[in-house]
């Protein structure tokens, strides 16, 4: 480390902040999308998702609704069979047929509010219903790795 320092500050401040400010930004870039903690989502880079998708407002509210009367209201998780079960019902997405089940997805695949709910919403937790340019969605997060 010291080798590197003492180039730096002989080469002139100017270059010298550039460099580091390089050296920063690379170790920022080689973190890769794991690396971005101040953005509120941690840093795993996988998490496993279920969800319910609907066209309509209302019918993404009727699904939470179910979920609500039998576990939320109550302060309890939402089981994922369960949660599965709502998803057949309710889902208009292909993966309703599988109890919404998304599998293992990394950060960066899912489009903008889908995946800042996702690897926001903690593990067993179930999110309220939001909106993303698909629909409205509900996701209940069953993991998170590296």
């Amino acid at each position: 480390m010291g080798k590197d320092s003492k180039p730096k500050e002989s080469s002139g401040k100017g270059k010298g902040k550039q460099a580091a400010s390089a050296a920063d930004d690379g170790a920022s870039k080689g973190k890769g999308k794991a690396g971005k903690s101040s953005d509120g989502l941690g840093t795993c880079t996988y998490v496993k998702a279920r969800h319910v998708l609907c066209e309509k407002q209302g019918k993404i509210n009727e699904a939470y609704k179910k979920l609500q009367d039998g576990w939320l209201s109550n302060g309890d998780k939402v089981p994922p069979a369960e949660f599965a079960k709502i998803a057949a019902e309710y889902s208009e997405c292909p993966s309703g047929k599988k109890g919404g089940d998304l599998g293992w997805f990394p950060r960066g695949k899912m489009a903008g509010p889908f995946q800042d709910v996702a690897f926001s919403t903690p593990i067993g937790a179930t999110s309220a219903p939001f909106k993303s340019t698909h629909g409205y969605h509900i996701i209940l997060s069953e993991g998170r790795k590296n």
